[in-house]
């Protein structure tokens, strides 16, 4: 008897303990994951010999919902891009579904510096939803897992209904997520490449309906007292994500002044802004929208947390008809939730983003907006293949 069971476990280990190369080629879900994985052999080779990781993969449903969105187009000649989304969906560690709880922010193996500059690799977020594990990523784009706890050799794989969207610049996600006041604001205070490219930032980002808010004020400040307050929305060095932000934290800013940070039966508050969307990934970090904008001269303005909302941080502002800095900003082409391949989630975080206002976002593909780099025939051969495809 006990050798029975020794030859069940025996048969049952050996089971479990395909490689990664032959469960994606004998699982009739993921054989377009198993194509595009194979056109990067090195890539082959440092998922085949990797251990203790979690592959996200995108069924062939996923996969056709990408080819069929404009973002096909705009991958179809960007290697790089390609395989930044494929390593995206690589996390470090093993995460059974047993093991996923809300809030959890798992570095991946996508740390090429075009694609994410915060240290131990680009994150994903990852929570549940009653019993469905989601997987979040950049424009807070959702994806749910459809089958969970597929062993391999090297870890585990859940497969994922929707692509991953990889976090892409301040400015772009701003411009998506209808924060468009802000984009303004820092093009005239010569601050977009700052937030686009210093590593490790974490975002307190105002809505268009808090600029508004204070719109009297906007049109007396200078350049510099622009800056000023720009800067005080903007924590250098580390990357707050809504699980680690404390209450009673402070925080110093890029402008050296400090903010604080208060959490109320779950609801976050920075000084007196109330942040509205939190944990939208960005390539360098992290943004959080709120819906007021920090005063870096009244540093110890506190939230009346039973307030249905708070008051503005300068004292005199009134509301302006007009949304300031917006004049010949960018039409957001995504909403937050739309992601890469173009889906309809994402209304109500934009229009919170925007204070309320209806976004006029077309939901178009995230992937024209990252880095170009010259791809190859085959690929673009592949994704153009895939576009005419499903036109037919």
């Amino acid at each position: 008897m006990q050798l029975k069971y020794l030859i069940i476990a025996a048969l049952a280990s050996a089971a479990s303990a395909q490689n990664l190369t032959s469960v994606l080629s004998g699982n009739s879900n993921l054989t377009q994951l198993n194509t595009y994985v194979s056109l990067f052999p090195q890539l082959v080779s440092q998922l085949s010999s990797a251990s203790n990781i979690t592959l996200l993969a995108p069924s062939n449903a996923a996969f056709s919902k990408l080819l069929n969105s404009s973002a096909a187009a705009g991958l179809a000649n960007n290697t790089a891009e390609i395989q930044a989304i494929l390593t995206y969906h690589v996390l470090n560690g093993t995460y059974p579904a047993s093991a996923i709880t809300n809030n959890m922010f798992i570095p991946t193996m996508l740390n090429n510096a075009s694609y994410s500059n915060v240290t131990g690799g680009q994150v994903v977020e990852a929570g549940k939803s009653g019993s469905s594990v989601i997987f979040t990523s950049g424009l807070k784009m959702e994806s749910t897992v459809t089958t969970a706890n597929v062993n391999f050799t090297g870890g585990i794989i859940h497969i994922i209904d929707t692509v991953l969207t990889p976090p892409l610049n301040v400015s772009t996600t701003a411009v998506d997520a209808n924060l468009t006041s802000l984009t303004g604001a820092l093009t005239m205070a010569n601050l977009v490449s700052t937030v686009d490219t210093t590593p490790e930032l974490t975002i307190f980002a105002p809505n268009n309906a808090a600029f508004q808010n204070i719109g009297s004020a906007t049109g007396n400040l200078s350049t510099a007292q622009l800056t000023s307050v720009l800067e005080y929305h903007v924590i250098k060095g580390a990357v707050g994500y809504s699980s680690t932000l404390k209450n009673g934290t402070s925080l110093q800013t890029l402008g050296g002044a400090n903010v604080t940070i208060t959490i109320n039966n779950g609801t976050v508050f920075v000084n007196s802004a109330k942040v509205l969307i939190p944990d939208v990934l960005v390539a360098n970090g992290v943004v959080h929208v709120i819906d007021n904008v920090l005063n870096p001269n009244a540093t110890s303005i506190a939230p009346n947390p039973t307030a249905s909302t708070q008051p503005v941080a300068f004292s005199g502002a009134s509301s302006a008809t007009m949304v300031p800095f917006t004049s010949g900003q960018p039409t957001p082409t995504m909403t937050l939730g739309g992601g890469l391949a173009g889906t309809t989630g994402g209304t109500t975080a934009s229009s919170a983003a925007a204070g309320g206002a209806k976004s006029s976002s077309s939901k178009a593909a995230a992937a024209a907006a990252w880095p170009m780099k010259t791809g190859a025939v085959g690929v673009g051969a592949l994704f153009g293949a895939g576009v005419a495809w499903m036109a037919v």
